[in-house]
């Protein structure tokens, strides 16, 4: 048996402007805004997204406060999923676990999942409401499901992502439909790097 963990934002579905939004707007309710437009949004998710936000000399009890209503508008018709994403996840879930991993909170993710008829796919979801690491996320999952580091995949499109699945001591898996640019993934060296959903199926054999 594999372990094949997921990120959601930027591999499940594209939702880079709903989530930049609903960041941005909280960092703005409490009066610590991003400065520098997208690419500071982004480089927010070089590392783990809730370390950098704390070396941005932000409280984060306080930015999940400001969170709690602003997720509640979140607009879900803006996201769109990466359709390709489904046949492959229809396959893998044949003989393996998913799970899905990610700094999006559960609810959230798991609405999105039901819009976009991601239904009985992933066994569960981490999100940021577990824990905000996703390395103790990673670990966590490892335990559970009884699965050796050689057989854990964690698919992710931030070189956060690659960082974190290689502190835990899993397979990376680098995809480059999402935040990231492909030469920023590289440069993050992952166990693998993937250019569309179909060559993920490479993980399921041997």
């Amino acid at each position: 048996m594999k372990l094949f963990l997921f990120d959601f934002d930027g591999v499940l579905v594209d939702s880079l402007d709903v989530y930049e939004k609903t960041v941005t707007g909280c960092l703005q309710k409490i009066k610590q805004p991003l400065t520098r437009g997208r690419e500071e949004f982004l480089e927010l998710f070089e590392g783990n997204f809730y370390e950098s936000l704390v070396k941005r000399g932000v409280d984060l009890d306080e930015f999940m406060k400001a969170s709690v209503n602003i997720l509640a508008g979140v607009d879900y018709s803006k996201m769109k999923p990466f359709s390709a994403m489904l046949p492959v996840l229809d396959e893998l879930k044949n003989n393996h676990p998913l799970i899905v991993i990610s700094s999006n909170d559960s609810p959230t993710i798991q609405e999105a999942l039901r819009l976009y008829n991601f239904n009985g796919i992933f066994k569960e979801i981490l999100g940021s409401d577990f824990m905000f690491s996703k390395k103790e996320k990673i670990l966590y999952a490892a335990k559970k499901y009884s699965a050796a580091p050689n057989d854990i995949y964690y698919i992710g499109d931030t070189t956060g992502d690659i960082k974190e699945g290689k502190q835990a001591g899993i397979k990376t898996v680098g995809v480059t439909w999402g935040w990231h640019s492909k030469e920023k993934m590289a440069a993050a060296k992952p166990d693998y790097l993937f250019d569309t959903p179909q060559e993920l199926l490479q993980l399921n054999e041997g």
